[in-house]
């Protein structure tokens, strides 16, 4: 059977337990070969009733879940194959409280599953962007008028973003997108950003906010005033304004409420 596409299939899919087993054993080694997480080498046999390997070579049993996101969890991978196709296929993100009503477990296991998750999910590819590339920025915050009188009158205490906390994104075109939480959209904080995610050479896309200044001598840095137009041929960062807008869907519809602390998950 393909991997599930649908969620009707992902559950037919992954109510098998010996198949949510070899899914999980092919995203762990997609090389096929299997390896101790201890030694590093791949001598072992395979304990078929009870899903282990014993390596020849440190003289241990070792299972699937040993050094991954599994690890130190009762759960059965049925569940965490389940969690983890909802989390990347649910485009405005999905709470603990939705995970623990859809997989039959407590809210405290959801969350830590979905902690869990998100690690495994942020990206180990530390090269750099290229190509063309749009960087923009927004602010993260509860909105005045949604809040009580006595709670807004406690949490905003200037206007735009001063009570927000400032994040970063930075998309390659037709690639991905990373996202940093920024301590305030200065030409330093911003440019340390540019600098270290984006390839030396490549076309930049901004709007017109001056910290931007100063690009040009690195980057092909094109520039687009939104209080003029909003694209010009291929300059906009229409890109990461499409993503801001799922991300803060999601903030507001799903999670409701993220601390500062937690907007790097």
């Amino acid at each position: 059977m393909e991997a599930p596409k649908t969620l009707q299939q992902a559950i037919v899919y992954f109510s098998d337990p010996q198949r949510a087993f070899e899914y999980a054993v092919k995203l762990r080694w997609p090389s096929g070969k299997v390896t101790c997480p201890r030694c590093g080498k791949d001598r072992h046999s395979f304990i078929k009733t009870r899903r282990i390997w014993f390596c020849y070579e440190c003289q241990k049993q070792f299972t699937l879940k040993v050094g991954t996101i599994f690890e130190d969890s009762p759960l059965g991978l049925d569940k965490w194959m389940m969690a983890f196709w909802m989390i990347v296929n649910c485009k405005n993100g999905i709470s603990s409280m939705e995970i623990h009503r859809a997989l039959g477990i407590t809210q405290k296991s959801a969350w830590f599953m979905l902690q869990r998750l998100r690690l495994a999910m942020q990206s180990g590819d530390f090269g750099k962007l290229t190509g063309h590339v749009e960087v923009d920025e927004t602010f993260i915050g509860g909105k005045a008028r949604f809040m009580h009188k006595s709670a807004r009158k406690r949490r905003i205490a200037g206007t735009g973003g001063r009570d927000k906390t400032a994040v970063m994104g930075i998309l390659e075109r037709g690639g991905k997108v990373r996202t940093v939480v920024v301590p305030n959209r200065r030409k330093t904080a911003l440019q340390t950003e540019v600098r270290k995610h984006v390839e030396t050479g490549s076309a930049l896309y901004t709007d017109f906010l001056l910290s931007y200044e100063g690009l040009a001598s690195d980057y092909a840095h094109k520039v687009v005033d939104h209080a003029v137009e909003y694209v010009r041929g291929n300059v906009h960062t229409n890109g990461l304004e499409n993503f801001w807008s799922l991300l803060k869907r999601g903030l507001k519809g799903t999670y409701v409420s993220v601390e500062p602390f937690h907007l790097f998950r």
